[in-house]
């Protein structure tokens, strides 16, 4: 999961699909960075932090920090919260990679918009996390079903 700085949109959408892949029995790896490094070391904003844990998720232990070239080789999917972010990633991507890398919304319900809007400055935090929850909720099914006919 990526946004700009991670400490709002990635650490609720990393605990979120964190919190549904355990709900579902996934043993997933879920992990979320920032594309600028601004706030590396840092916590999720507070505003993001209440908001996940008025929907009982704990994102506080989350730690900021920036995308590597590693994730990108390391993880099945690269979800991005916005256009302007999926470009920064795509920038440090090899062809290899780049075929990992989705706008978020892009696998939510088509009446959700395409980017998952910053909140730092809006303070839509809430709507955010609802955003989130349902485009995970999504995500999760359609990768659990392609995996399933995969080996079937």
């Amino acid at each position: 999961m990526v946004c700009l700085g991670n400490i709002c949109r990635s650490p609720v959408a990393h605990g979120v699909f964190d919190h549904l892949c355990k709900e579902n029995g996934l043993d997933w790896e879920i992990d979320s960075a920032g594309t600028s490094g601004w706030h590396d070391g840092e916590s999720p904003d507070r505003r993001s932090i209440e908001s996940a844990r008025k929907n009982g998720i704990d994102i506080s232990r989350q730690i900021s920090r920036r995308v590597t070239q590693q994730d990108l080789d390391y993880f099945d999917y690269i979800f991005v919260m916005d256009k302007s972010n999926l470009q920064n990633v795509m920038k440090i991507a090899n062809e290899n990679q780049a075929q990992k890398i989705h706008l978020f919304l892009e696998y939510g319900d088509s009446k959700d918009p395409i980017e998952v809007p910053d909140p730092y400055y809006t303070h839509g935090f809430d709507y955010v996390f609802d955003l989130i929850k349902n485009a995970s909720e999504v995500i999760i099914g359609k990768i659990n079903d392609s995996r399933d006919r995969s080996h079937n």
